[in-house]
């Protein structure tokens, strides 16, 4: 895991200047993008470990913590983290202080999973919900008993569906309390604002279905309840135009998310994640650049001097990094060094323990 000495990159320059996202001020380009772990403990409460690991990751511009349920009833993994309960806000405090403590700004990523869990993973009684009582294809691994196939989910009622709204509500307050500097509401992935939006998830006949203008409503209701309980200028969320992971599919991908943008610039959130999208046919980063207001932080595929480039050419305001960030707790430094990056161990992504989480060398160890 030793990284060894290599030319300097040229070009890279543009990525280390400050930029503002809002309300908050980066102090460069670049982004750790959220990244599920699977190292809290198993009642979702962030450990040791975790503050370790985002502290050794604070020369980031912005980090933007891994996907966190607002309530139990969003939780789709094994020893992932809430933003729930006093205990989850507190133990997150000790991550946000350790990354303000070395000059870093951290943005907590809202995620409720809807139909992708399993009963094996939540507490014993907790239902799993979502907008339709579709199943998932496909399987999910549980400490329990191993893979097990996605619940079933029941079908929310109206009624439930703005309690939700009001979840994520909650949760932006939370997320504030627990010291983090603002929002990410995960719109993709096949999570429960992407089962809302798209049509082969969603088959409700309430205003919460069927027109366009109704499956986006719960993602803007949630970004509306966020932006109203800490400030529009401290929520984003995450997005990624024909993406169909976790089973979801929709008529079409261009226009739910279109709808989606132009929902959110009116609400004036501060930024859009925006991903690559997997379909040649759509440029998710033109199409965010046409359709939203606020900044732009664009994700996947990106070295660091592909991610200079979009930087220089007005592309986004920041580039994010995922995988990079796994095995170079120190990146800022190795790209602005020129320092070869080390690669990670794909074996111990989402295990429980040190390895692989906070057991990577930085360059000058």
């Amino acid at each position: 895991m030793q990284a060894a000495k290599q030319d300097t990159l040229v070009g890279t320059e543009p990525l280390f200047s400050p930029v503002r996202i809002g309300a908050i001020e980066l102090n460069n380009h670049i982004v750790m993008a959220p990244m599920t772990r699977n190292r809290a403990d198993a009642d979702g409460l962030p450990n040791d470990l975790m503050v370790e690991h985002y502290a050794a990751r604070a020369e980031a511009g912005l980090i933007v913590a891994e996907g966190t349920w607002p309530s139990v009833t969003g939780q789709a993994y094994c020893r992932q983290p809430g933003i729930e309960t006093a205990e989850q806000i507190a133990a997150w405090r000790k991550v946000t202080d350790a990354v303000h403590e070395r000059d870093g700004k951290i943005i907590l990523q809202i995620m409720h999973a809807g139909r992708i869990g399993s009963c094996r993973i939540k507490p014993a009684g907790v239902e799993t919900v979502a907008p339709s009582a579709l199943q998932a294809q496909g399987e999910v691994f549980t400490d329990a008993a191993g893979m097990q196939p996605y619940d079933t989910p029941r079908e929310l009622t109206t009624e439930e569906v703005v309690a939700l709204v009001e979840e994520h509500r909650q949760a932006a307050i939370n997320a504030r309390e627990a010291g983090f500097d603002g929002v990410e509401l995960h719109c993709t992935s096949g999570y429960l604002p992407m089962q809302f939006l798209c049509t082969g998830t969603n088959r409700r006949t309430d205003r919460y279905g069927g027109s366009l203008e109704n499956r986006v409503c719960f993602a803007a209701e949630c970004l509306q309840a966020m932006s109203d309980a800490i400030g529009a200028d401290r929520v984003g969320f995450r997005i990624n135009p024909g993406n169909t992971y976790n089973d979801t599919s929709d008529e079409d991908s261009v226009a739910s998310h279109v709808a989606l943008m132009q929902a959110a610039t009116r609400i004036g959130v501060a930024f859009v994640h925006i991903m690559r999208s997997p379909v040649s046919e759509i440029d998710a980063f033109a199409l965010a650049r046409e359709h939203f207001g606020g900044s732009l932080i664009l994700n996947d595929g990106f070295a660091p001097e592909t991610a200079a480039a979009a930087i220089s050419e007005g592309q986004g305001d920041a580039v994010s990094f995922a995988r990079h960030f796994i095995a170079n707790p120190d990146l800022v430094t190795r790209i602005r060094k020129g320092l070869a990056l080390s690669r990670f161990d794909r074996k111990t992504i989402y295990t429980a323990g040190a390895a692989g989480y906070t057991d990577y060398p930085t360059a000058a160890e």
